[in-house]
């Protein structure tokens, strides 16, 4: 695990309390009652089960709507990179995570749960410079963000995020999803849409944009860099 300055990475805090923000297209964000103080660690327990379990989202009639069968996995050269961020001890991490992950949000949701992250873990996902994914996973808590709603015409996981939001694949290239995910972190609904939405910039930088925000941009790249160059 590497080392982090304090006030580097001061605002990457995944126990702060969050605020709410607007979703992306047709969905709501999941969203707790549970007040998280600045240095305490994320108390699970304190998760409203009211919340709906995300494996709940991956039920039979959405698999009868969705067949990812038509869809080509995403090959390694596709895959820019998977990439988990946590906290541990009040420290945060970077790791580099299998690529087949790319291909299946279900279990990129499974391994996320796996990392001891004091107030959960945040997943990241980019194909072809073009489309990313952001996971935040808090216990029985899932958001997913997808940049471009339309690209479940085009990827497994894409269309596992329509999926997971019970909505139809857009015919627009808006996000799709809990934009709100990273509220609580500095970014708020509003600031990730106007990210997620920029055409002008490929993917990869734009989820550089988001990690430089959370304050743990530098070691974020060097995992990508030690990983998946």
């Amino acid at each position: 695990m590497s080392d982090f300055d304090d006030d580097e990475y001061e605002s990457f805090d995944l126990g702060s309390s969050r605020a709410r923000g607007r979703t992306g297209t047709g969905t709501d964000a999941r969203s707790t009652d549970e007040d998280l103080s600045d240095s305490d660690d994320l108390d699970l327990d304190d998760v409203d089960d009211s919340d709906d379990d995300d494996d709940d989202d991956f039920d039979d009639d959405d698999d009868d709507d969705y067949d990812d069968d038509d869809l080509e996995d995403a090959t390694d050269d596709e895959i820019d990179f998977v990439v988990a961020a946590y906290r541990e001890d009040g420290q945060a991490v970077a790791q580099g995570l299998r690529k087949d992950l790319a291909n299946d949000l279900e279990e990129l949701i499974d391994e996320l749960r796996r990392y001891p992250g004091d107030g959960g873990t945040l997943g990241f996902v980019s194909l072809t410079q073009s489309v990313f994914v952001i996971t935040r996973v808090r216990g029985k808590l899932v958001q997913v963000l997808l940049s471009d709603g339309g690209a479940g015409d085009e990827w497994p996981i894409a269309r596992d995020v329509a999926d997971f939001h019970g909505i139809p694949v857009p015919d627009n290239d808006e996000p799709l999803g809990d934009l709100d995910l990273l509220t609580d972190l500095g970014i708020g609904s509003f600031e990730l849409e106007a990210i997620s939405s920029d055409l002008d910039e490929t993917s990869e930088d734009l989820v550089y944009q988001i990690v430089d925000k959370l304050k743990i941009g530098s070691e974020f790249r060097r995992v990508v860099q030690s990983t998946f160059r």
